[in-house]
Formats: C-alpha cells, sequence, structure tokens
C-alpha cells in the first residue's frame, strides 16, 4: 500500500532553492536543497547564472523524488514559488542572454530616484501595486534599455527568473499573476501588461509571457520527467511570488491575519481580497491567487542587524542577543535607525543611511545591539501602520524567520506591534505555500483560505504593556528622525 501522496513544491531562492515534499493536509515529510553563487563583483550588483538556479533546481527536485520513490509516495504535482522581482533575458530560442537579476541589485538606483522625483510615479505604484524603486522589474528595465546595451544586446524577450526555469519543465513561456503583480509592469485590477509601465520600461507586451492562473497547471516535458524519474505529463503549478506564498505557507490567508517573516531582511503582509496601496504610497499589493491579495512592505534591514553587531563588537550573535536582553526596553534612552542597508517599507529609499541618537558614555554593546533589534521591530511596525492605513485591518500576526530563536526578537517585535504573534517556525514557508497551492490546483483543498486551519503555530510570544506604551511614544520620533537623515544619503 502506497503512503500518502505528496505534492513536490520546487522554491526558487537568491541563493538556494529547496524542494518541499508535503501532504494535502500540509505536513512537511520532506526538504532538499541546492545552493549557487550570488554575484556582486561590480557594485550595486546582485546577479544570478539563470542556468544555475534551473540546473541546481533539477537537482534538488530529483533527488526529492528519489526519496519519495523509496518511501512509496506518490508524487500528483509540482508547484513553484519564488524569489520576487527578478528578470533575465533571452534570445529568440528562449536561452538567456543576459544574467538573472534579482531584487537586491541596485545599479538602476539613479533611475529609480529619478522616476521618483517625476509626477507621474505616485500613479504607477497605485496601478501596479509595485513600488518605484531598485527591486522593481520596471525600474531594472527602464536603466538597461536605456543605459545598458553592453548587456541586453540579442535579447528577444524578458521574463521573471521563475519562468525561465519552467519553459524547462513545460512548452510555453507563461507567467502567473502572483509573479508579474510584483514586476511593476502589470495592471493589479486588469491582470495584464500595463501600457504606462511598459513605456516607462522601454520594453513591448509581446516581449513578455503570457500571463496565467497561479493555480494554472501545465504538463509535464517528458525529457524533463525522464531526467527526474517522474511520469510525463505530470501536472506542473505555475505557483507565485514567495511574499505571497510564504502568507499560504503560515496559514495568514484569512482577511487580517497577517505574515511577518524576519531573516537578513524581514516583511509584514496581510491579506485581504482586493488589490490596492495606501494612499501615501508606503506599500505594495501583490496576488496570493483566487481573489486574495496581500498589502505590506518588506524591510531591507533585520537579522542583518544583529549580524552587523556581531562584527563589530567581536561577539556571537547568540551572546550578544542574550546580553541585549537583560538591558530594560528602550535600550537605556536609545534609539536606533537601522538602515544599514538603505531601506525598502515604508519610504523605498534605497540611499538611507543609518544612525543612534541618544548615545551617552554610559551605553555598551548589549545597550546598542538592544537598540537596532527595536530600531527593525519599529520599521515592521511602521509597515503595519502602513498597511492600516489602507483599510487593511491586521488583527493577528503569524511569524516566521531564524531571528524568533532568540527571545529578544520575538519580545520586541511583538511589543511594537502591541500584540500577541503567533510563531509558526516549524513551517515549509513559501514552499508549503507553493505546494497548498498545488493542492488547491488539484482540487484536493476547498479554497486557499482553508490553508489557515492546515498550518497551525507552534508557540506566542506576548508583548511587554510597558515597552509597547513606550515604542508607541517613540514611533513618531522614529519617522521624524528619518525625515532628517534622509539628507545624509
Amino acid at each position: 500500500m502506497s503512503a500518502a501522496p505528496v505534492v513536490l513544491g520546487i522554491d526558487l531562492g537568491t541563493t538556494a532553492t529547496k524542494v518541499v515534499a508535503a501532504t494535502s493536509d500540509a505536513e512537511v515529510l520532506h526538504q532538499t536543497e541546492r545552493p549557487y553563487p550570488l554575484r556582486t563583483e561590480e557594485t550595486g550588483e546582485a546577479t544570478q547564472d539563470a542556468r544555475e538556479v534551473r540546473d541546481a533546481a533539477i537537482d534538488a527536485l530529483a533527488e526529492c523524488v528519489r526519496w519519495a520513490a523509496e518511501h512509496d509516495h506518490p508524487v500528483r504535482a509540482l508547484s513553484f514559488s519564488t524569489a520576487m522581482h527578478t528578470l533575465v533575458g533571452l534570445d529568440a530560442g528562449g536561452a538567456p542572454v543576459t544574467p538573472a537579476f534579482t531584487w537586491g541589485d541596485t545599479r538602476a538606483a539613479a533611475v529609480a530616484a529619478r522616476l521618483r522625483a517625476d509626477a507621474g510615479s505616485p500613479a504607477l505604484h497605485r496601478a501596479t501595486g509595485t513600488p518605484v524603486h531598485t527591486q522593481s522589474v520596471m525600474v531594472k528595465l527602464a536603466w538597461l534599455t536605456a543605459e545598458r546595451a553592453d548587456l541586453t544586446s540579442g535579447v528577444a524577450r524578458w521574463c521573471a527568473l521563475k519562468d525561465f526555469v519552467v519553459s524547462a519543465f513545460v512548452d510555453e513561456f507563461v507567467t502567473e499573476y502572483s509573479l508579474s503583480s510584483g514586476s511593476g509592469l502589470q495592471d493589479m485590477h486588469e491582470l495584464d501588461w500595463y501600457a504606462p509601465a511598459l513605456e516607462v520600461a522601454g520594453i513591448r507586451a509581446d516581449q513578455l509571457p503570457r500571463i496565467a492562473e497561479p493555480t494554472d497547471s501545465l504538463p509535464l516535458k517528458a525529457e524533463l520527467a525522464d531526467a527526474v524519474g517522474l511520469t510525463a505529463g505530470l501536472p506542473v503549478v505555475l505557483g507565485g511570488g514567495d511574499g505571497p506564498l510564504a502568507n499560504l505557507g503560515v496559514g495568514a490567508v484569512r482577511p487580517g491575519v497577517a505574515a511577518l517573516s524576519l531573516g537578513t531582511s524581514g516583511a509584514l503582509r496581510v491579506t485581504r481580497e482586493q488589490p490596492g496601496v495606501d494612499e501615501r504610497c508606503r506599500t505594495f499589493s501583490y496576488a496570493i491567487g483566487e481573489g486574495l491579495w496581500v498589502i505590506g512592505g518588506a524591510v531591507s534591514n533585520g537579522g542583518v542587524v544583529a549580524q552587523w553587531a556581531s562584527e563589530a563588537f567581536g561577539v556571537e550573535v547568540p551572546e550578544l542577543l542574550d546580553e541585549a536582553l537583560e538591558v530594560a526596553p528602550g535600550a537605556d534612552g536609545l534609539i536606533a535607525l537601522p538602515y544599514l542597508l538603505g531601506e525598502r517599507a515604508p519610504w523605498w529609499e534605497p540611499g538611507l543611511t543609518g544612525a543612534f541618537v541618544g548615545l551617552r558614555r554610559s551605553h555598551g554593546r548589549a545597550e546598542l545591539t538592544r537598540a537596532v533589534v527595536e530600531g527593525v521591530a519599529q520599521q515592521l511596525a511602521l509597515v503595519r501602520d502602513a498597511v492600516i492605513d489602507s483599510g487593511a485591518p491586521v488583527q493577528a500576526v503569524r511569524a516566521t524567520g531564524g531571528g524568533f530563536r532568540s527571545a529578544l526578537w520575538a519580545d520586541a517585535i511583538a511589543s511594537a506591534l502591541d500584540i500577541e504573534i503567533e510563531l509558526a517556525e516549524g513551517t515549509g514557508g513559501s514552499g508549503l505555500g507553493a505546494v497548498l497551492l498545488g493542492w488547491r490546483s488539484l482540487g484536493e483543498i476547498e479554497d486557499l483560505q482553508h490553508a489557515a486551519d492546515l498550518v497551525q503555530p507552534d508557540r506566542t510570544a506576548a508583548p511587554d504593556p510597558q515597552a509597547a506604551l513606550l515604542m508607541a511614544k517613540r514611533r513618531p520620533l522614529v519617522d521624524q528622525l528619518h525625515s532628517f537623515l534622509r539628507d545624509l544619503a
């Protein structure tokens, strides 16, 4: 007798691809991973080799398929998740002729600044749901087509990295509107390419893939099936972006439930049933599928601030965070604006710099560390405030990420948000989100909101009432200090 069937979620990340095997009740049974380099030779560069990513995905998939066969788990479908805001140029035959540009490539910063200064920038943001920022595919294209002919000669078509990888699996040049909703090129209301954005980007709609539903599937090619040990014609579900699918993977898919992630960077996204951003254009709006959208923002500085403090003070991160946990909330009057890597939400200013305010002789490494952690927590709270201003309530938060291994991060973020956060550390994240999208495509899940019943948190972290009051009092000051810092960039 066979074991439980599985869907395999292929999660294409910035530095590695993971393949997650999970059942229709969201139980993750196995995971494989293949790393690859992120190229950063040129100032501002953050690129991948599209072929390396494709080959790593195929290799990790083959290993996961072997595991499934050894344990008698039938594979019902494949489904994809991917890092958002990627771009690769292809020749007429579909082969890559440019590097794969990632969200972290900032070489289009001058173009982004020029576009943001234009009076039409808010209209582009409100139409596409994507901030006019260096991470935007539209902005990257505007830079490439206008200034970098050395990188784009021979390009016939443009697509996201996932679209190129998927083309090795199926016989069509296709994307889906979860991923394309983060490109800055798609009208989020019409779910089609947006002509004014294409004009800014300097490309035509016929150079881009067909846009499909995230739960749409296409048959697996025979040659790829043979290579990994699967059956030709197996459904390949198109999937979506890792941000929206992370909401699905932690069960934050009912309106009012936010997903908060904390890795090197961080993000907060709340699910709702229509697209749209806040009036001040502080948030993004990306699709999950089947009428569900996330609104929120990503912060560039998350766990990286603790790593920076560790390197600066010569102390391992866990030890340093434990020391900082002994400092009372508020870091003895010290405020940190932790913009080590510029900042994305809610200001979308890649050139922003950080600062300590209120520094005194009595402050040591523990106070400075507590201050930078609280600074990140405040930034996530500012994103939450922008989400609420858009008309999307935040009534619950499910959090995931390696940072939450430290009680300091959990305490600071719960207090900044002034809400109990549910920690969903044992989930498969966006890879599990891809799996659940796959099961929905197969008709085995009633609707995407059913994921909220399948994925349950492991533990909770409650806010400290006094810390919550202090952080709420300071938050307007953080906003004011950011305005002063802008002139230092």
